[in-house]
């Protein structure tokens, strides 16, 4: 096989690692962000982050997987945009890290102040994270100043531009959106009513927003394309998506709402990358300096063995994780939580005398 069609195949294997991440981890973010809206009480509130707890962290391979393949097929990519980016995706990291840790340590202790300021971390942390990602791939597709040597010149403030922070808030927007839909699968009684009708208010709003984010998109990819590839039909299917979403959750047909925001989010990756193409970062400084598939790629040999190994282990991988999901496919109750009794004033001792 060639090196162009290898260099191909993982531009697109890396949009693919890219798109299983967001679809996963985006209600896995959602449900973060509306733990304080959905969970009234510690019942409920236990209810909502059990819904993602036996699952958050194995959506979070996909990310390693989608760093790892960027480093190994694209170390080109990979250096300028870790040099570039080390502030912001520092900061996602602390994110995630922040998230993990909240997972764990919110039930250690029987205190409310303790669980709601790890609740406050939860919802933080995931609103920070969703945030960033949607600026830093803004910034990939928009470019940020490269200059011959392939060396970002920019600073933290280059990439807080007004499309980035777009980016940023529809991000947010849609992984909210698709976190509520996810919660109606999982959820029941009183939560499950509540996220089902938070759904159905979000989905216009949502729609409008990513609606202004695609047209931005849209007039970009117009304006620098030299490939073709102007995706008009991929961000129109995202509107039709997520536009049918208020109406699927006003019938109660929360298995095809959760289908449409998964397909919007997945469409959505898809549209930049396809924006994106042949590129993988664009310069602002001079398009001449930006970062091709072809100028910042693997040899031919490396890029052929990791596709064996890609073979080999990428079905092992989604068969366990498809298998976790089934296992962990149940409603989560309100009988599932037994709170302990409140302490309550200290009898006096009996007179032994």
């Amino acid at each position: 096989m060639s090196l162009t069609s290898l260099q191909l195949i993982w531009f697109g294997l890396i949009a693919i690692l890219w798109i299983g991440y967001f679809f996963l981890e985006g209600f896995d973010f959602g449900v973060g962000m509306l733990l304080p809206v959905i969970g009234r009480g510690e019942v409920e509130r236990r209810m909502v982050i059990k819904t993602i707890g036996p699952v958050w962290d194995g959506n979070e391979v996909w990310l390693v997987t989608a760093g790892g393949a960027t480093f190994a097929a694209f170390p080109g990519w990979y250096a300028t945009l870790f040099s570039g980016f080390y502030l912001a995706l520092f900061l996602i990291l602390v994110g995630l890290i922040l998230r993990g840790v909240a997972f764990e340590f919110r039930n250690h202790r029987q205190s409310p102040r303790w669980r709601a300021n790890w609740d406050r971390i939860l919802f933080g942390s995931s609103t920070l994270v969703a945030v960033l990602w949607g600026v830093a791939f803004a910034n990939i597709v928009h470019g940020v100043p490269i200059n011959a040597a392939h060396d970002y010149t920019g600073t933290l403030v280059d990439l807080l531009n007004p499309y980035a922070l777009l980016g940023g808030v529809a991000f947010a927007g849609l992984f909210l959106l698709h976190g509520a839909v996810f919660l109606t699968l999982k959820l029941s009684d009183a939560p499950l009513e509540r996220a089902r009708k938070l759904a159905r208010r979000l989905s216009w709003p949502v729609t409008g927003l990513m609606l202004v984010f695609l047209s931005w998109t849209f007039v970009n990819a117009v304006r620098a394309n030299d490939t073709g590839i102007v995706p008009g039909p991929v961000p129109l299917a995202v509107l039709v998506l997520l536009g049918v979403v208020g109406p699927l959750m006003a019938s109660r047909l929360d298995g095809w709402a959760f289908i449409c925001t998964g397909l919007a989010v997945a469409l959505t990756i898809l549209t930049l990358f396809l924006n994106l193409y042949p590129h993988v970062l664009v310069s602002s400084t001079d398009p001449s300096y930006s970062l091709t598939i072809s100028n910042s790629s693997s040899t031919a040999y490396t890029l052929g063995l990791m596709t064996i190994v890609a073979l080999v282990f990428t079905p092992i991988v989604l068969v366990y994780q498809a298998w976790t999901y089934w296992v962990f496919r149940q409603r989560v109750t309100a009988g599932e939580f037994h709170l302990p009794a409140p302490l309550g004033p200290r009898k006096p001792s009996p007179d032994r005398t």
